[in-house]
């Protein structure tokens, strides 16, 4: 059975191990100290919602959320701007449960909705996202702007 919670500093050996490896999947370099420390300060500071899932021994997946705000809406969207589970664990639900409990804590703030962004290529998440009733939403232009 897979458990879904949020977050505490209290998880952050096992968060950050989870980290480091969808840091991996994304190909930078390991850094399991900075992943630590970045999560901490996100949850400290209140900077994130992260909910985890567990197969009620360890921790087996994590969705990290971040505040924002559309000016033309007046109210508070999220970004879910990580999702990642073991590959163990893959295609047996906890994507899908953390998708919802993205969904229950838009619901719960009165958010607009979520928004996500995902490669291309990613295969898995590309069919993933629309099963779980995301959009693609493509009548936009998207461009960042990198300060290297």
């Amino acid at each position: 059975m897979i458990n879904i919670r949020r977050a505490t500093v209290a998880d952050l050996t096992g968060l950050s191990g989870l980290f480091d490896l969808y840091r991996i999947y994304y190909k930078k370099e390991s850094d399991l100290q900075a992943g630590q420390l970045f999560l901490k300060e996100r949850l400290e500071k209140k900077e994130s919602i992260i909910f985890v899932a567990s197969d009620g021994n360890k921790l087996i997946g994590f969705t990290q959320l971040y505040p924002l705000f559309s000016s033309t809406r007046m109210k508070r969207f999220w970004l879910l701007n990580d999702l990642y589970v073991i590959q163990e664990f893959r295609g047996k639900g906890a994507s899908k449960q953390l998708l919802d409990a993205a969904k229950d804590l838009a619901r719960e703030t009165g958010a607009a909705g979520l928004l996500l962004e995902t490669e291309k290529t990613n295969t898995i998440g590309n069919r993933l996202y629309p099963t779980a009733g995301f959009e693609l939403y493509d009548e936009n232009n998207f461009y960042w702007w990198k300060n290297d």
